[in-house]
């Protein structure tokens, strides 16, 4: 894998990742010059802090990584790939398993470079010599899976379309021997999604853009059912409800629920997971055009039930209202959606914690943990069902906005929850899939939050 190596060479350096604590013993038992550079640069171990020590010809014969109060290595091995001078490093500091995989893995993640429209080249890594214990398969999978769901988001809409993130799913199908069926264009309308095909219809009759239904199937069929589904709006200029140009800006982002199921999938085949996987991802462009559905327009969806069209810019609720009803036909052991539905999940809970609704408290409580542990956290929200009576429709069975402006994502939620059946175990995530700031291992742009949590939970349902 790129920026590791399997063993050490004549010039690899050896890195001392290290507590506070523990720097303070290991610092006594270094020679009196080491002791007076690390005094001279006023170096604290703090997370993320390097210490470069020079050797007796003034090139780099040691360095120190602060990993703060706590053992807890990712962020840090993120923050000091990118700071390191190009070479090969060792760890010399004992790492348990599951500590010498988060090292792994935060260095691993700390290489993400979004370049594909650069002319130059971009800057280029240290290596690192695989530490000991380290589970590298799973490493591989979640860095994979998170440069996927990230390159995804990413790409421009131009170059993102409905068509190009269904060849995407394609390519992930024949990598691990999956089966997938696209719908596009009326076909939609026939196989009877029609609120998938009414607000991809926009782009017109002769676009190359036409809405699409993406269908994958991977796993034994004896398997516990896991179905994902993920909003895919590649760009939502809001329709004709237009948004602003500030809220557009962002808007390529808007397939990021869809971008983290296909991250998700291919952890959970890459894994060898023993369920039968569904995947399904309703591919649209929320254009505007004399094509385009309006407000107050009455929607037909695939389980029946009518819905008012109150605003146009609500449209990843309308797609998902078909998949998710599919979805829930075949008596799913588990189904879980990734969207980023609400503007208020994000008032709630800012950008980087996705907000996570569930009809199953074991399931969620099992998620938040999972969470905690791969540092990749959720927050859970209510789904109250009081609120339920802000959708209702005077001409409709449901309108896809609520009548009042507190409580969106909730509200949002509880449309979703009308298309699920009663006792179905589902889970819902909505989440900014980007990353508005530059954090260690989390570069500013596409982000997959929740992935490693929900396949953490996953393997450990499944898998034991």
């Amino acid at each position: 894998m790129d920026h590791f190596a399997t063993r050490p060479n004549a010039k690899t350096i050896p890195l001392f990742a290290l507590t506070k604590r523990a720097y303070k013993r290991w610092e006594k038992d270094q020679a009196k010059t080491a002791r007076a550079w690390l005094s001279s640069t006023r170096f604290k171990a703090e997370r993320g802090n390097l210490a470069l020590i020079p050797g007796r010809d003034g090139s780099l014969s040691k360095v120190v990584l602060g990993l703060g109060a706590e053992p807890t290595p990712m962020w840090a091995f993120a923050a000091a790939v990118g700071k390191l001078p190009r070479g090969r490093y060792e760890l010399k500091t004992e790492l348990d398993a599951a500590e010498a995989s988060e090292a792994a893995l935060g260095w691993a993640l700390g290489t993400y470079r979004f370049d594909r429209y650069k002319t130059k080249n971009t800057k280029k890594f240290p290596t690192l010599v695989w530490p000991a214990n380290a589970d590298r398969k799973a490493v591989k999978r979640a860095r994979d899976a998170t440069f996927l769901g990230r390159d995804l988001v990413n790409t421009p809409a131009e170059d993102m379309g409905p068509a190009q993130l269904a060849e995407t799913a394609q390519e992930l199908a024949e990598a691990h021997g999956a089966e997938l069926e696209l719908t596009v264009g009326t076909d939609l309308l026939e196989a009877n999604y029609p609120a998938v095909y009414a607000v991809g219809k926009g782009v017109g009759p002769t676009s190359d853009r036409q809405p699409r239904l993406i269908d994958m199937r991977w796993g034994d069929e004896e398997a516990p059912r896991l179905t994902l589904v993920g909003k895919g709006v590649v760009f939502d200029s809001g329709g004709l409800d237009l948004k602003s140009a500030a809220g557009m800006k962002l808007m390529k982002k808007d397939m990021g629920g869809a971008a983290s199921v296909l991250a998700l999938a291919s952890m959970v085949m890459a894994a060898k997971l023993p369920v039968r996987l569904r995947v399904l991802v309703p591919a649209v462009e929320n254009a505007i055009s004399g094509h385009a559905f309006r407000p107050l327009d009455v929607l037909q969806t695939r389980k029946g039930i009518t819905v008012e069209v109150g605003n146009t810019d609500a449209e990843g609720r309308l797609i998902l209202c078909d998949a998710l009803a599919e979805a829930d036909s075949e008596d799913p052991d588990l189904l879980i959606d990734f969207a980023t539905l609400t503007g208020a999940a994000r008032i709630a809970l800012g950008t980087e914690l996705p907000a996570l609704f569930s009809t199953d408290d074991d399931v969620a409580a099992a998620i938040l943990d999972a969470g905690l542990t791969e540092h990749d956290p959720l927050w859970r929200m209510p789904l109250h069902r009081p609120y339920r009576r802000h959708l209702d429709s005077r001409v409709a069975d449901i309108n896809n906005i609520a009548s009042v402006s507190q409580g969106g994502a909730i509200t949002a939620a509880l449309f979703l929850n009308e298309f699920i059946g009663d006792g179905r175990s589902w889970v819902h995530i909505d989440t900014m899939a980007y990353n508005i700031h530059t954090r260690a291992g989390r570069p500013y742009g596409g982000e997959v939050f929740g992935v490693r949590a929900l396949f953490s939970m996953l393997a450990r349902r499944y898998a034991g």
